[in-house]
């Protein structure tokens, strides 16, 4: 199914999606009940092909793989307006599943997505801070994230003067929307 039919299904409450990558191919379910606003912000971006040919830019090994904001020369991608942090919704940062990233404004999250690749308590809410909203979870590839976790990474990237970049970023080559099952 094209990306542009996402919304097609606007009553399935958990669509899942194929991230094409160099690396190899992710199924992620994503969770309408859960996080209904972030689900829908995240398939708009999916439904115009913005994350096609974007970079994973940053990878921490035991922790995440972050991606969906910079093209391959890492120019920053548009951005559509902030969504509502619903990280108060169940859902923990556990190991496979893939969240919002955001700066230190709890509603700053927009396009960028990170993958936990281990348990981070640490980014789950609590009754004295935001936490950051996860909305799916990997159904299949956790093998291509793992590999993706190993990459080796530089502590200071030459154009976006940022620690923890790829040497040699892996590249998200498309997002397919599947049909439901």
């Amino acid at each position: 199914m094209p990306a542009a039919q996402a919304e097609i299904q606007p009553n399935n409450p958990f669509p899942r999606v194929r991230m094409v990558t160099s690396m190899g191919d992710i199924v992620v379910e994503l969770n309408r009940l859960k996080a209904p606003l972030t689900v829908a912000n995240f398939l708009q971006y999916v439904e115009i092909g913005s994350y096609d040919n974007t970079v994973f830019h940053r990878i921490i090994p035991e922790f995440v793989v972050q991606g969906g904001g910079f093209d391959k020369d890492f120019n920053l991608k548009p951005e559509r307006p902030p969504v509502v942090n619903e990280s108060g919704n169940g859902l923990a940062n556990v190991r496979g599943t893939i969240a919002m990233a955001r700066s230190s404004d709890p509603h700053s999250a927009t396009r960028q997505f990170y993958f936990n690749v281990a348990d981070n308590a640490s980014l789950d809410p609590s009754s004295r801070r935001w936490g950051y909203a996860v909305f799916g979870w990997v159904v299949e590839g956790d093998e291509v994230l793992q590999n993706m976790a190993a990459l080796a990474t530089t502590p200071y990237h030459d154009i976006t003067g940022y620690p923890d970049v790829p040497i040699e970023p892996p590249v998200l080559i498309r997002i397919d929307v599947l049909p439901p099952q």
